[in-house]
Order: structure tokens, then C-alpha cells, then sequence
């Protein structure tokens, strides 16, 4: 069987580290050309000092990695010209880059934040990167898809013209308690995915957003690894039995089912937040 993504053109923003790199060599494998796209390189110390463009290339795959920040819009704009000069076209975009200012807060405070405790400062700055950046890496991926020929029919006749892959969470579709701008802004992402899927379905233009729970990435280190912290311990202890399955989620969990959403295996699959959770939610 020839790989699932052969022949297809992606971005990943955020593909340094985390999620982002697991989509992003996951597609790789899977025979897409990728364009790795983050503030910084991050070239990883545990995997010889390579980075994501560099480990995909290593491979026989193809990747170029651009410097982006997902805030700026004539950065987002640049890197899909520069995706589409370096590739020929966009067929997938992926927005994934993300924070969550919210976390130490959580690690140091039993409960977290709540809304009264949240300055104006911390919610700007997520909801800029979380929301506003997701926006605008969807309102550029969509400007190429409308201009370009879409691709060869599949099983059901349909030519899709593209696909997008936003990267929400579950506290996109349920309350996470001590992280208000989090939530708000994942939530906001989960909401525009669906605008875009319904409004773009005519088009063929497929959008679907993936809503993991906890996943173990460096993003939750001051939680899981602050071994000296009471605090940070029983959050830590708290976070992983609050999944069914006993354990947080894996990188590769969410970067397989980015493959799914963008194979033919999803063709008659838009506007939905896919819940990734070990069975979190089902409580």
C-alpha cells in the first residue's frame, strides 16, 4: 500500500516540539512534503540535536523549516507563499502552535486561577496566540485552496480542495477548572472550526479540530516533573487518574489522528471537534 498522504503539501505551525513535531513526522512518514513552521528551531538534545525538518529529510522525506510567529499576519502569509513556491501548493494546513500561560498557576495553586484572578495580560496573550493566530493561518490556508485546482476526485467523486487541521483541546468542549483564558480560547477554536467546515463544505474544503486531554509534552512539565512541589505532586497524581485509561496521552496519539483527518478514510468528516481523551470525557 502506497503511504496515506503521498504526493500531498502540509503545514504544521508550532512543529518544533510537542504535537506539532509528532503531526509533523508523522506526516512525513506518511508521504506528505512538510513545512515546519515555529518561533524557534528547537533542534532536540534526546533525539541528537536534530530538528524536525532535519529528522524528516534524514528520513528521504521533504521538509523546510520557516520561522514563524502564527501571531504576526505577514509572517502566516509569507509562510504559505513560501510553502506553496517551495512545494507547488497547499493541501493541508495544520494550526497548532499554542500556550497556556495558565499552567504554572495550576502547579502552584490548588485550583488553579479563576476568572477574577486572571489578568487582562495573561488572557490577551492566549487568546492572540490560541485564537486570533488559528484565525489567521485558516483565513490564509482558505485564500490558496479557493485558488488553486483542487485535487483528482477520490472514492466518492468529491475534489477536495484542501484541509485544515486545528489543534483545540478538550477544555475546547468542556470546562477546564484554573485555566479561564485557556478554556475561552479553545473553546473560540472549536467555534470556528465549525463556521469554517459548514461555510467551506460547498467548497470541499474539509476543517476538523482535534480535542485531546492531557497530553505528556513540556507544556505540562511544571506539573508532572516538579517532583518537590506538594502542590505540583497532587496535581500531577489528580491529572492522571482523572483519565479512565490510566495514563496521559502520547504525541502520537493526537498526530495519528491528524493522519485519519486528513486521509481518505475521513471524506465525509468536517465541522467536528474529535475528542482524544483515554476516556476522560465519558465520565
Amino acid at each position: 500500500m502506497s503511504p496515506r498522504l503521498s504526493g500531498r503539501v502540509a503545514i504544521v505551525t508550532g512543529a518544533s516540539s510537542g504535537i506539532g513535531r509528532a503531526i509533523a513526522l508523522t506526516y512525513a512518514r506518511e508521504g506528505a512534503s512538510v513545512m515546519c513552521a515555529d518561533i524557534e528551531l528547537n533542534a532536540r538534545e534526546d533525539e541528537g540535536g536534530r530538528s524536525t525538518h532535519e529528522m524528516i529529510v534524514e528520513n528521504n522525506g521533504k521538509a523546510f523549516f520557516m520561522k514563524t510567529d502564527v501571531t504576526d499576519e505577514a509572517q502566516v502569509k509569507s509562510l504559505i507563499a513560501e510553502t506553496v513556491k517551495a512545494f507547488g501548493r497547499l493541501d493541508i494546513m495544520v494550526n497548532n502552535a499554542g500556550v497556556c500561560s495558565e499552567i504554572l498557576g495550576i502547579a502552584s495553586q490548588v485550583g488553579g486561577v479563576r476568572v477574577h484572578e486572571t489578568s487582562l495580560e495573561t488572557f490577551d496573550k492566549t487568546m492572540n496566540v490560541n485564537t486570533r493566530a488559528v484565525f489567521i493561518g485558516c483565513k490564509y490556508a482558505l485564500e490558496q485552496f479557493l485558488a488553486q485546482e483542487p485535487l483528482p476526485s477520490n472514492s466518492r467523486g468529491d475534489a477536495t480542495r484542501g484541509w485544515i487541521v486545528n489543534v483545540a483541546s478538550l477544555a475546547g468542549i468542556v470546562g477546564f477548572q484554573g485555566a479561564p483564558a485557556y478554556t475561552t480560547s479553545k473553546h473560540a477554536v472549536v467555534g470556528l472550526t465549525k463556521e469554517i467546515g459548514l461555510s467551506y463544505a460547498k467548497d470541499r474544503v474539509h476543517c476538523n479540530a482535534l480535542c485531546p486531554a492531557f497530553i505528556k509534552t513540556s507544556m505540562l512539565d511544571p506539573i508532572m516533573d516538579d517532583k518537590e512541589n506538594p502542590i505540583a505532586v497532587g496535581t500531577a497524581q489528580a491529572v492522571t487518574a482523572a483519565h479512565p485509561w490510566g495514563a496521559l496521552g502520547k504525541t502520537e496519539d493526537v498526530a495519528r489522528a491528524a493522519v485519519f483527518l486528513v486521509s481518505e478514510d475521513s471524506q465525509w468528516i468536517t465541522a467536528q471537534p474529535l475528542v482524544i481523551d483515554g476516556g476522560y470525557m465519558a465520565q
